[in-house]
């Protein structure tokens, strides 16, 4: 079987995807910052307040990364580049890892 040139309309609409699945996670991240702050959640005050604003940038740092990452994608694509990697991800992942362990540590302190 023949390899998928990159300008096709596959991995196009692959990278339409990615930029959709990014979107969702950001307002994951920012549902849930707010649900921190909206619902009775037993965590030590100050904790939550920290947590939910971490979850937040996360969730805007997910959305800037959806669109950093099509636009590069787009380009490589049209340019026949190799396709790049998420350029936030280490942040996102590191971030959402503290976000979680704060909670963790608010729920320990209550």
């Amino acid at each position: 079987m023949a390899p998928i040139p990159t300008n096709s309309p596959q991995v196009i609409l692959a990278n339409e995807r990615t930029f959709l699945a990014w979107i969702r996670t950001s307002l994951a991240l920012l549902a849930t910052g707010a649900a921190l702050i909206a619902f009775d959640v037993p965590i030590a005050e100050g904790w939550r307040d920290v947590a939910a604003s971490a979850f937040v940038l996360l969730g805007l740092a997910a959305a800037l990364q959806a669109w950093l990452g099509w636009r590069a994608t787009d380009a490589a694509i049209r340019e026949g580049r190799t396709l790049p990697a998420p350029a936030l991800r280490t942040v996102l992942a590191v971030g959402v890892i503290a976000a979680v362990i704060i909670v963790g540590v608010g729920l320990l302190v209550r």
